[in-house]
């Protein structure tokens, strides 16, 4: 089956639902998700979305603020332009109906979080990415251009590979046609063919064994232009949240959000200490990177399982009424935080590197196009700084909508991509054999690549994960397609990418921090 669309758009958080939203203004478009709308990585944001609103806040000050968390690694022409347009983006939401928090006299009520010089962070409670996607997924589902393709996954994009050229990395010249794409409900593949193809994927949390990304954050994207020998650049720097709320046997990790922190809670070990002064002069306001390092090695150096984030000394009533969402979720684990301090661990959080795209969002395949966290756009450097994410995803969806639409009356399809190849594919293989690949992937991950690596440890990832990526290409070729083996095979391909690139950055820089090499120097403003 074939299904012809001018805009194909691969996600459903904010970065693919806003593309869709301004793309079906001048085209037809379809957008898939492998689970349905709202199961996405926006849906889970708690903190909130930076933006220049108010003085004394100004452009130059964002612009630093990142520019430092990002280890002076990010791309400063790319910081300015986020951080200029970011306000215009937030004056769209707003009208489309995103209920931001406002102070009794109507202005937004602005917070701060770690890494900002400047309350600057507008939010819904604790739960800013689910108001942001929920307006979102009102709108596509109303628009007459919009066809939704939930249960969907998109398994590889169509590039001239599939019309039997030997495609390689070398190619300067790799166009992509659309995706092939599995009906989770029956198994089939439909072949999606497309003018333009946006992948908005999300990251690749689960990786790791602590993520507080939901189920669906395989790395499907990044792997999808791997295999199509497409640019990706910057795995290595995976940011671990400082603070998941503790408990071993719960996934996705929930997070407890920076907010918390910048709203005056602070971090202390088993001892009662409140340690991050020892680590940085912002204490537990620090960057993500600094804090993560410094809890890892706290409960190193006491084998520690957790630390403790104390909010018992701020005012009870407005504790819940600033987070009734993580309120509400540790009284159900007994935990009283007006009264009791919570149990946090690092957990793996967003990926800052991804698919390489310009200030339009184009990859190096043309007529791809790769926005949010899938994207390596040169906004977060080593290190994202906190809610800089979805206001990426943002502008970079509107950039992409205007950059594809005024490119798609000269594209055209291209009819000659085959149909799916079912040969060799005669059953579901036992899941067992799917289960436990995933579960030595993650444990490989975690325990060789986390937060703090080094050569030897990276070594013995890559030899460990390519046994599993042979099993799992075997598995793959003769297995009935299940979204389980996809995701596998997705996962790997990103694990691999991390300690791949892990292995060729020969020092310690931002959220890739080996034993073996020093900082950059002047990476740390």
């Amino acid at each position: 089956m074939k299904v012809r669309c001018d805009f194909l758009v691969i996600g459903s958080g904010i970065a693919g639902l806003s593309f869709a939203l301004k793309a079906a203004e001048h085209g037809r478009v379809c957008v898939i998700t492998k689970a349905k709308m709202d199961d996405c990585s926006t849906n889970y944001a708690q903190g909130g979305i930076a933006a220049v609103m108010y003085e004394p806040d100004n452009f130059d000050k964002h612009v630093r603020d990142t520019m430092v968390a990002g280890a002076g690694y990010c791309n400063e022409e790319v910081v300015r332009m986020v951080v200029s347009e970011a306000p215009e983006r937030i004056r769209e939401m707003i009208e489309m109906g995103v209920d931001f928090d406002k102070k009794p006299d109507g202005t937004l009520d602005m917070a701060m979080e770690g890494g900002h010089t400047e309350h600057r962070i507008l939010h819904h409670k604790d739960s800013t990415g689910s108001a942001i996607e929920m307006v979102l997924i009102e709108k596509v589902r109303e628009h007459k251009n919009i066809d939704i393709y939930e249960d969907h996954f998109a398994i590889d994009l169509l590039t001239q590979h599939n019309l039997g050229e030997y495609v390689t990395r070398e190619w300067t010249n790799i166009e992509c046609y659309g995706a092939y794409v599995a009906d989770l409900a029956t198994s089939k593949v439909k072949t999606f063919l497309a003018r333009v193809t946006v992948l908005a994927t999300g990251g690749c949390g689960n990786i790791y064994l602590t993520t507080t990304n939901p189920p669906v954050a395989t790395g499907d994207g990044v792997a999808m232009v791997h295999r199509a020998n497409g640019k990706l650049e910057n795995m290595e720097f995976i940011q671990f949240h400082p603070t998941s709320l503790y408990n071993p046997n719960v996934r996705p990790s929930f997070l407890i959000t920076e907010a918390l922190r910048g709203f005056g809670a602070e971090l202390r070990n088993s001892d009662g200490e409140k340690f991050m002064p020892k680590y940085h002069v912002r204490g537990s306001l620090a960057p993500r990177d600094v804090v993560a390092r410094a809890i890892d090695n706290e409960m190193k150096l006491r084998g520690d399982d957790f630390v403790w984030l104390d909010c018992t000394h701020l005012d009870g009533e407005e504790l819940r009424s600033h987070f009734p969402h993580i309120n509400e979720k540790c009284l159900s684990e007994g935990i009283d935080i007006t009264r009791e301090m919570i149990p946090v661990v690092p957990a793996a959080h967003y990926s800052c590197g991804g698919v390489r795209v310009d200030m339009n969002g184009r990859s190096s395949i043309d007529r791809l196009y790769a926005i949010g966290e899938v994207s390596s756009t040169g906004l977060h450097g080593a290190n994202r700084l906190a809610s800089n994410s979805l206001i990426e995803a943002a502008v970079y969806a509107h950039r992409a909508a205007e950059d594809a639409s005024a490119r798609i009356a000269n594209l055209g399809f291209e009819e000659k991509i085959p149909g799916w190849n079912y040969h060799g594919t005669t059953h579901l293989e036992e899941m067992i054999l799917v289960t436990q690949n995933y579960r030595e992937m993650q444990m490989i991950m975690s325990n060789y690549v986390g937060i703090v690596r080094s050569d030897l440890r990276l070594a013995r990832a890559k030899t460990r994960l390519e046994i599993l990526y042979q099993e799992t290409e075997d598995l793959y070729r003769r297995s009935i397609l299940s979204r389980p083996l996809i995701e596998l095979r997705n996962l790997i391909a990103a694990g691999y990418l991390v300690i791949k690139m892990a292995q060729n950055r020969q020092e310690s820089l931002g959220l890739h921090y080996s034993i073996d090499y020093p900082a950059r120097p002047g990476s740390e403003f």
